[in-house]
């Protein structure tokens, strides 16, 4: 018993024994925050709808798509899996088709999506432009812009290209459902969840595909489709509350309060 307590307290030991407890407090931080997350941005939709209805969802496809764009460099570790941050980000873009599906219809569905490619086409245009300019010798902001955006070009036509399809696919199949079980708010859960899941899954191999493939093993990829999807259908059972929430609320549309 004395060997071992003298041996607990070998310096190389402790060290370790600290390492790891300083990991399994930031994934322990991780987890939190991405269940803050979860939170924060479902209530940040349902506070647009109620202050600006239906274009202010408009507005936040585009402050979502950027986002999620730029999230999806960041890998951690949390729930006892490899991650990219973006998939509750981008999770909220099916909440906002769904929730425009419902109180606008098919047209208002549409127009978000649409909104959505547009503004991913501009960003990715813009970002590119920045890295084409000399800095001075008073700049300090180049080096990181040049270290996030001159890897994202891949990325970013990839999320336009699989956030077209994932998305006309959603609107597609929700309006779908929709005609087969009538135009009652009784059966909103399954037209809700099943377009979302569904849909969440083509988006989760085509942008996994596209945007890693060549970087990472074939095996890594299979793992992060695994764990985007776990997190996509996570989000989709807790987006099914707010669509109903967002459908009992009474908006004022801008043009009406002119």
């Amino acid at each position: 018993m004395l060997v071992l307590k003298k041996a607990l307290k070998h310096p190389l030991i402790a060290t370790r024994s600290t390492i790891k407890n300083r990991l399994d407090q930031r994934v322990h931080l991780n987890e939190l925050l991405l269940i803050g997350q979860l939170f924060l941005f479902y209530g940040m939709v349902i506070l647009t709808y109620r202050l600006f209805g239906k274009v202010g969802l408009l507005c936040y496809t585009v402050l979502a798509i950027v986002a999620a764009n730029i999230e999806v460099l960041v890998q951690i570790n949390a729930f006892g899996m490899e991650m990219t941050l973006g998939n509750i980000m981008f999770a909220t873009t099916f909440l906002v088709t769904d929730i425009l599906s419902e109180v606008g219809g098919k047209k208002w569905s549409d127009y978000a999506v649409n909104v959505g490619i547009f503004t991913s086409a501009l960003f990715i245009a813009i970002s590119q432009s920045w890295l084409y300019f000399v800095p001075n010798e008073l700049d300090f902001a180049m080096p990181s812009i040049q270290a996030i955006f001159s890897n994202t070009p891949r990325l970013m036509m990839t999320g336009l290209v699989v956030y077209a399809i994932a998305q006309r696919f959603d609107v597609w199949l929700y309006h779908k459902i929709w005609h087969w079980t009538g135009f009652t708010e009784k059966y909103l859960w399954l037209r809700n969840n099943a377009s979302t899941m569904i849909s969440q899954l083509l988006n989760a191999v085509l942008f996994t595909f596209g945007a890693f493939y060549g970087t990472f093993p074939v095996a890594d990829l299979l793992s992060i489709i695994i764990t985007s999807y776990g997190i996509f259908v996570v989000t989709s059972l807790c987006d099914t509350p707010a669509v109903y929430l967002c459908r009992k609320i009474k908006v004022r549309e801008i043009w009406e309060r002119t």
